[in-house]
């Protein structure tokens, strides 16, 4: 019995030194190597597409390349004292811009800008430049940033007069600082025209339901075929009001960036009279009694207004036509007027209308 095992024994040994992969008979019988197991599933990525598909590639992505390149950040920066009264550079905060020209000209908010000392522009490819205040207008809350740099990627400008209410919109910028920076978001185009009065300004914005938040103003609103259309301004931030957003049509931006360019500030024509409204009578602790028009408080001599003879006390009813009845009507009439045009103004003096021809004259720097 020992011996006829023995060549049974030594072929068995030799399919195990192998693998098992030897398949053995004995008496009819057949022992043969278990099935392989069905392989782990894998939790690797798919192997990179060589594009996107049409599903993917919306007009909103296509813009974001588009635009997203040309926005960046600023840092506004100015010097205060600390706990020693050490003289030392802040951070003010941080905003948003827009790279119109590959030269290095950027366009932002006044806001973003304002009282800075120095300016950090911070590029969407991580590349630092110090930067330099252009120009500034309140007025309309832009501003133009210059970095000595050629090169550099622009957006293209649109037109922000054939915007249609309901198409997409979408908004970059910066939203509560450089940590987010390059953030996307998108929505419509909400209403054009709205008309927004801050302080003693009438504002004309596009109105979106694209997120804008603290740190995007100054960034850009893009249409879908990836043109600018707006520079990102304001929002309503209020309890349970959300949605609400404002951008500066880019018609309104484009002569203004170009004015300050040429001549480091906007130049507009000039009334030369201080007025009030109810508004801002009662801000001071007066109450008019008037029911239409502005009165006017104050006349400087030898502006255009006193020129003309129109005298304190006198209330406007009207300029070039149109009705004023608050200080903002009457900067948005008067802003819309050239240097050296002539407008009739009508005036209430006493009980009797008068109408007064009155040549405008340009503004100086230090009353804008």
């Amino acid at each position: 019995m020992t011996k006829r095992l023995m060549p049974f024994l030594i072929v068995a040994l030799i399919g195990i030194l192998i693998g098992g992969g030897l398949v053995l008979s004995y008496g009819g019988k057949f022992l043969a190597k278990p099935a392989p197991q069905a392989p782990l599933p894998s939790l690797q990525p798919p192997a990179a597409q060589a594009q996107l598909s049409d599903a993917r590639n919306t007009p909103i992505v296509r813009a974001a390349q588009a635009v997203g390149p040309a926005v960046v950040g600023i840092t506004n920066k100015a010097y205060a004292r600390d706990f020693f009264n050490r003289k030392v550079l802040i951070e003010q905060g941080t905003g948003s811009g827009v790279i119109f020209d590959s030269n290095g000209y950027i366009a932002t908010n006044y806001h973003v800008v304002q009282n800075a000392q120095e300016i950090v522009v911070s590029l969407a490819d991580g590349r630092t430049f110090n930067g330099r205040v252009l120009g500034v207008d309140p007025a309309t809350d832009l501003a133009v940033v210059k970095v000595d740099a050629t090169g550099l990627p622009a957006a293209v400008l649109g037109d922000s007069d054939s915007l249609m209410v309901g198409e997409p919109a979408i908004a970059i910028g910066n939203p509560l600082g450089l940590e987010f920076k390059g953030s996307v978001t998108a929505g419509v185009i909400s209403a054009l025209n709205r008309s927004i009065e801050i302080g003693e300004r009438k504002f004309k914005l596009i109105q979106t339901d694209a997120a804008i938040n603290p740190g995007n103003s100054g960034g850009a609103l893009v249409n879908a075929d990836g043109m600018v259309i707006g520079i990102n301004s304001a929002k309503i931030s209020v309890p349970g009001v959300e949605g609400i957003g404002f951008a500066i049509p880019i018609n309104t931006a484009r002569p203004i960036l170009q004015s300050i360019i040429d001549k480091g500030r906007v130049i507009r024509a000039y009334l030369g009279v201080g007025v009030l409204d109810k508004n801002s009578a009662a801000r001071y602790g007066y109450e008019l009694t008037i029911d239409q028009g502005v009165y006017v408080a104050r006349v400087e001599r030898s502006g255009p207004a006193g020129k003309a003879g129109i005298r304190e006390g006198d209330v406007i009813l009207k300029v070039a036509g149109a009705e004023v009845n608050s200080v903002a009507d009457l900067r948005a009439v008067l802003d819309n007027q050239a240097v050296g045009s002539r407008v009739d103004v009508v005036i209430l003096r006493g009980d009797q209308t008068r109408t007064i021809s009155v040549l405008l004259e340009e503004m100086p720097a230090d009353s804008q």
